[in-house]
């Protein structure tokens, strides 16, 4: 891949996915085995304008080991350093990049209640400075390629052979080639958002029904003061940002626990490093009430056991079939690309950005509305070629997605 292209990703990810204002700080999470990506990321993000660059630095397999040799205790522990880290957050309110790289089965091994332990413990102290940023920062994710995760992909071709195909699909899914202009390309895609979004929101569905073969047959509520939202966000300081690149998704979220019926997946979910295939969920009285999968159904019942909003949804996105990603054919066994493939939902936590006026509201009279609360947010892929979404209003039936394409 051509360092030229792969700077110009880079620059995308500073000035189109985070925006970065002059003179802000910017927190960066990346793989260790990543450093290159990371210095040229960091070069991109100075002269974007920001003030300072911090990394923070991960990698899968040490974090396997610390869950194999450290004790709950010691893992649940948010050290004073890293507290004050947090808090420093709340203050400075930097951009944060995340770039993803993970293996999808890099944590295969790992005790699935450990993991679950860990988490519950360790979200107590940082969910409320997660909260107190709400709608105040930019964030973008992001991904890079892997060795172990292209070979995850490509599996029958040679490991150098897998990674640079992964690059270039991960270029193509973000609108970069070697001579185009990024920028415009973003431009004219966040524009086709909005046209979607006001269709959408001039409707004021009271209810979506979803339907299909496979088993799909569900029904949800939507937030009379909410809205759909799709592409670039904008900060309550009013910095129009990219969270997700790549991103198809038109999306918003339903009222808190008013649902009923069955989901079925259809594609894998990598949750924690560990993957779950086949499954689907039933709800009632907006809960999930039973789940089976043909892999991994223990590590379900851990993840929505976290906390009380871990049964219930926070987002309905809508991705036709008819998608760029979709299209490539390719199984990521990554969610920021395969929901970009597929309509899908997500247990946990909803999004406040969600609600008309929110602006002007706190945390805690967003979730008073019925945004979902939750120390998760969890993505899994629904769509399916014969699926149907009917949105309802007063009675009145109107398509909005026939099968697995937009009706309008």
């Amino acid at each position: 891949m051509k360092k030229t292209t792969i700077r110009k990703y880079a620059r995308l990810i500073a000035r189109v996915g985070a925006n970065i204002q002059k003179g802000q700080p910017v927190r960066i999470f990346i793989n260790a085995d990543q450093f290159e990506f990371a210095t040229v990321l960091t070069d991109e993000c100075y002269k974007a304008g920001a003030a300072k660059v911090e990394i923070d630095w991960d990698w899968q397999p040490v974090t396997k080991l610390n869950y194999r040799y450290q004790s709950v205790k010691t893992l649940s522990k948010v050290d004073e350093w890293q507290e004050a880290r947090l808090k420093q957050m709340t203050e400075e309110l930097p951009c944060r990049i995340y770039i993803i790289s993970d293996d999808p089965d890099g944590l295969k091994g790992v005790n699935p209640d450990k993991m679950q332990r860990v988490k519950m413990a360790r979200c107590k102290i940082t969910k409320p400075y997660r909260d107190a940023i709400e709608n105040l920062h930019q964030w973008t994710i992001a991904a890079v390629p892997s060795y172990a995760w292209a070979k995850k992909v490509f599996p029958d071709m040679k490991k150098n052979a897998a990674y640079e195909k992964l690059w270039q699909e991960i270029l193509a899914s973000v609108r970069v080639t070697d001579d185009n202009d990024p920028f415009e390309a973003w431009r004219q895609h966040n524009e086709n958002f909005i046209e979607r979004c006001n269709w959408l929101n001039s409707r004021k569905f009271d209810y979506l029904e979803y339907h299909s073969s496979n088993g799909t047959d569900f029904k949800c509520s939507l937030l009379p003061q909410g809205h759909w939202c799709g592409g670039g966000e904008t900060t309550k300081q009013g910095v129009y940002f990219n969270p997700n690149l790549p991103t198809e998704e038109i999306f918003t979220s339903p009222v808190k626990g008013k649902c009923e019926g069955t989901l079925v997946s259809t594609k894998p979910l990598s949750y924690d490093g560990q993957l779950i295939e086949n499954f689907s969920f039933t709800f009632k009285d907006g809960r999930v009430i039973s789940h089976t999968a043909e892999k991994g159904d223990d590590i379900l019942e851990k993840m929505i056991s976290m906390d009380d909003g871990a049964r219930m949804l926070g987002e309905l996105a809508l991705i036709p079939c008819d998608s760029p990603i979709n299209n490539t054919g390719i199984l990521f066994y990554e969610t920021l690309f395969d929901e970009n493939a597929s309509c899908h939902v997500a247990l946990g936590m909803g999004f406040n950005d969600a609600v008309d006026g929110f602006m002007d509201m706190t945390n805690d009279e967003c979730k008073a509305l019925g945004i979902n609360d939750s120390s998760i947010h969890v993505d899994f892929m629904i769509g399916a070629p014969d699926m149907t979404i009917t949105g309802y209003k007063d009675g009145k039936a109107t398509p909005i997605f026939v099968n697995g394409n937009w009706a309008f």
